[in-house]
């Protein structure tokens, strides 16, 4: 588990392919390894990878197939840019969102514009994401934890203040660049539960009939 606080900006050092699926080797720059083992979880652009190799300030893991079919990964190149965050410890300060680092989809930057001191991105997101997607909500873009400042259809805005800017990958994104999107784990939970003993038989998901059925509206 991750807060979606940014540690450091990393990137791709070397890609190895392997049947479609791949291993990446992350340069970790500023990022201190000293209490990182093999085996532990470190979230690369928001995507939860395991170290299968250790070295002073790199790291080597195996990305498998599902995980390129939802994430911007699938393009990366040697010398990509990375936002780097280490997992979860009792002492850890909860100062963004419960992230899982399982990404939902692809979004694409739509709009950006200065807002004062800080820009104000445009993100639209997959239709199939679009519902648990809400205004003053939590949302995941590249492993950054983030409030949804408005929502239209499938796209949502977000405000990113300097230091974001400064010390993430948004910093170089511009419009119609693609990011990680991971939506708020009590959004995916509400929808299941919501469903009931269905749940065993239904793959449609939250419909109007539920919506009914659960009180929603009349």
């Amino acid at each position: 588990m991750f807060t979606g606080i940014i540690l450091a900006v990393g990137k791709i050092a070397a890609i190895g392919r392997r049947a479609g699926a791949c291993q990446l080797k992350i340069d970790t720059g500023k990022l201190s390894l000293t209490d990182v083992a093999l085996g532990d979880s470190i979230a690369v652009n928001g995507v939860c990878l395991t170290a299968v190799e250790l070295g002073a300030h790199y790291f080597c893991a195996d990305v498998s197939n599902e995980t390129l079919s939802r994430s911007i990964l699938n393009t990366a190149t040697v010398g990509t840019p990375v936002n780097l965050e280490l997992a979860l410890t009792p002492s850890t300060r909860m100062g963004g969102h419960i992230v899982s680092g399982h990404v939902d989809g692809i979004g694409k930057v739509t709009e950006k514009k200065a807002d004062g001191n800080s820009y104000r991105f445009t993100v639209k997101a997959p239709d199939n994401l679009a519902k648990y997607i809400a205004e003053k909500g939590s949302i995941c873009i590249n492993g950054i934890s983030l409030t949804v400042n408005e929502v239209k259809g499938a796209q949502f805005s977000v405000n990113i203040v300097p230091y974001t800017l400064k010390d993430t990958t948004l910093g170089s994104a511009t419009v119609g660049t693609e990011v990680n999107l991971e939506v708020d784990l009590l959004a995916r939970y509400m929808e299941r539960l919501m469903q009931g003993k269905s749940a065993a038989y239904d793959q449609g998901g939250i419909t109007e009939e539920l919506l009914q059925k659960s009180g929603f509206f009349g």
